[in-house]
């Protein structure tokens, strides 16, 4: 990971930490398919709780950027999914939703850093 990426997950590893988890499960969770995320950030927008952030592509050297869910504070309302203009984010049941997600998430990349 270069020092500018090094730099903005940080950032967003600090921003994550003054937002409040949510109350309760939902039932179903958002996903993002990394591989067609284009980081166009039209999700963003629609998330009610502010749960979705811009990442380095790092694992995409195609992309510059792509969002993640942080599935910790997703409160399952899919408004992202029925927004995305790429029809990237499918709304899982919330187990399956936590073994799908990428393996990659926001979480773990800022506790590596």
């Amino acid at each position: 990971m270069g020092e500018e990426s090094a730099k903005k997950a940080k950032a967003i590893a600090q921003a994550r930490l003054q937002k409040p988890p949510r109350k309760k499960m939902p039932p179903k969770l958002a996903v993002i398919d990394q591989n067609g995320c284009t980081g166009c950030e039209a999700c963003i927008i629609f998330c009610p709780v502010d749960c979705i952030e811009i990442v380095p592509g790092a694992e995409h050297t195609q992309l510059q950027q792509v969002v993640e869910v942080d599935l910790a504070r997703c409160i399952g309302c899919a408004l992202c999914a029925k927004n995305c203009p790429w029809d990237t984010i499918e709304m899982l049941p919330y187990e399956e939703g936590l073994k799908r997600a990428p393996e990659v998430t926001l979480k773990s990349v800022c506790v590596t850093l």
